[in-house]
């Protein structure tokens, strides 16, 4: 057939002028010339229908396979251009490279990872729950009882309020579930989101961490929850920070207290940050209370300690920070100081 035969003639030609072509716009030309809408292989494919139905097959079949074999020796072809670019270019060593810049932890994850590494050096384990909990391990097994105002819709995110479902509102629930599944004598750390209904100001959210302790064992005291909680107020925040144990009233803790550091601004002299006081509250803390024993089974024997304080508070204190919102817009040049 005589389309074959001129396949044969512009398969030859192609190679013949590919061959000088030694640029990228030479080669662009060839690719044009043989491939391009209105190229030499091309206006035969679109020919095709001018012959007889039995010869179609056959002369699609060649002219296909010179078009692939066209296309493959031009891709080739520039390959080796792009080869040659870079092998003629010279590079020198001594020039310094692009920076590469890294990022850094959050300082909310920095804290975490501060005080988790405190208590676990001490024999602390790190225990995690759901963040969506029921009514029963999050306020009744932890002696919250149904008329305290923190159960109110105000206060609460219920995601089904006719089975008591609801997003955590403290890191406690898991106490009370490492309570059910272990036995006595422990001591865990919980760390973790919290959420309550808080309106965003400066100094709330409604989303916000929280890392609560508990240590359960036979004759503990409230000496050992003050000799705890001050060693890791002298490790975390230095070892002339000044620490002040105030009572206070939680449900799930009987006694409670409340823990204070002195300002680091001014020694506990008073000033605009603390509030003319010279002390700051960072946690609160109390023997556990004998009817969450009852609630999880545990025998009289046993006795414990409980603990509670806001991640944010803490790295707020910690770095000098007036102002919750800035952890949560993720300026860069915030995150970017903490590197």
């Amino acid at each position: 057939m005589k389309i074959l035969v001129e396949a044969e003639r512009i398969k030859k030609e192609f190679y013949t002028i590919l061959e000088k072509a030694d640029t990228p716009q030479k080669l662009e030309n060839v690719r044009v010339l043989f491939l391009g809408r209105k190229g030499k292989i091309t206006k035969r494919l679109r020919s095709i229908s001018e012959y007889p139905l039995h010869e179609r097959k056959k002369i699609g079949e060649v002219l296909n396979r010179r078009k692939e074999e066209c296309e493959r020796a031009i891709e080739k072809k520039k390959k080796e251009m792009e080869g040659r670019v870079v092998d003629k270019r010279k590079f020198d060593i001594f020039l310094p490279g692009e920076e590469i810049e890294f990022g850094c932890i959050h300082p909310i994850t920095g804290v975490l990872l501060e005080i988790e590494e405190i208590f676990t050096s001490i024999g602390f384990e790190v225990a995690f729950g759901p963040e969506i909990e029921d009514e029963w391990h999050n306020f009744t097994a932890l002696n919250i009882p149904e008329e305290h105002p923190a159960r109110d819709m105000h206060d609460t995110f219920y995601i089904d309020s006719k089975n008591k479902i609801l997003l955590r509102t403290h890191t406690s629930p898991v106490q009370i579930r490492e309570m059910l599944k272990r036995k006595p004598p422990f001591a865990i750390i919980s760390p973790g989101k919290c959420y309550r209904r808080d309106a965003l100001d400066a100094s709330h959210s409604p989303c916000f961490h929280q890392l609560e302790g508990l240590w359960i064992d036979e004759n503990i005291s409230f000496a050992h929850l003050k000799g705890i909680l001050e060693g890791f107020c002298k490790r975390f925040f230095g070892e002339n920070v000044i620490v002040r144990f105030r009572p206070s009233y939680f449900p799930f803790t009987e006694p409670s207290c409340e823990l204070d550091v002195s300002c680091s601004r001014c020694s506990g002299r008073g000033c605009p940050s603390c509030g003319g006081k010279g002390y700051l509250e960072i946690l609160g803390a109390g023997r556990v209370h004998p009817n969450v024993f009852k609630n999880v089974g545990y025998e009289e024997k046993w006795t414990g300690f409980a603990f509670g304080m806001g991640i944010e508070r803490i790295a707020m204190l910690k770095y000098g920070i007036n102002d919750i919102r800035i952890f949560y817009e993720n300026h860069l040049k915030f995150l970017r100081s903490f590197r």
